[in-house]
């Protein structure tokens, strides 16, 4: 695992097919990349890379997680959470170092091996 605190907890997504999953790993990795890059030892979160002004998925992989989520009492929610334990499985598998922490109802990370950034 790739966080500084051992006990993070990841979850797998069943809603969606492993290539819909794939993707959206992939779609995060590009992310993660690119924050790291240009934001070093900034802290992100979910809602900082895909909402406020991101918050529209229509034409990304993310919008199958809400399409599946659909059914719900809350789509938007229930997609977001689904969302949220990727972004934790691309964590978990980038060769960098992150730390996390609450804030407020927000979890956070940042990368902590910067020697790792390319």
């Amino acid at each position: 695992m790739s966080f500084k605190n051992p006990n993070e907890e990841i979850r797998d997504v069943w809603c969606i097919s492993e290539e819909e999953k794939q993707r959206i790993l992939d779609f995060f990795q590009g992310a993660v990349y690119c924050w790291c890059k240009n934001r070093m030892g900034e802290h992100f979160s979910l809602q900082i890379l895909m909402g406020g002004e991101n918050f529209f998925w229509e034409g990304t992989p993310l919008i199958k997680l809400y399409e599946a989520k659909k059914g719900t009492a809350d789509p938007v929610k229930e997609a977001a959470k689904c969302a949220g334990w990727l972004l934790k499985r691309v964590l978990a598998d980038d060769k960098r170092v992150f730390d996390s922490e609450i804030e407020g109802l927000t979890k956070s990370y940042w990368c902590v091996d910067l020697k790792n950034t390319p």
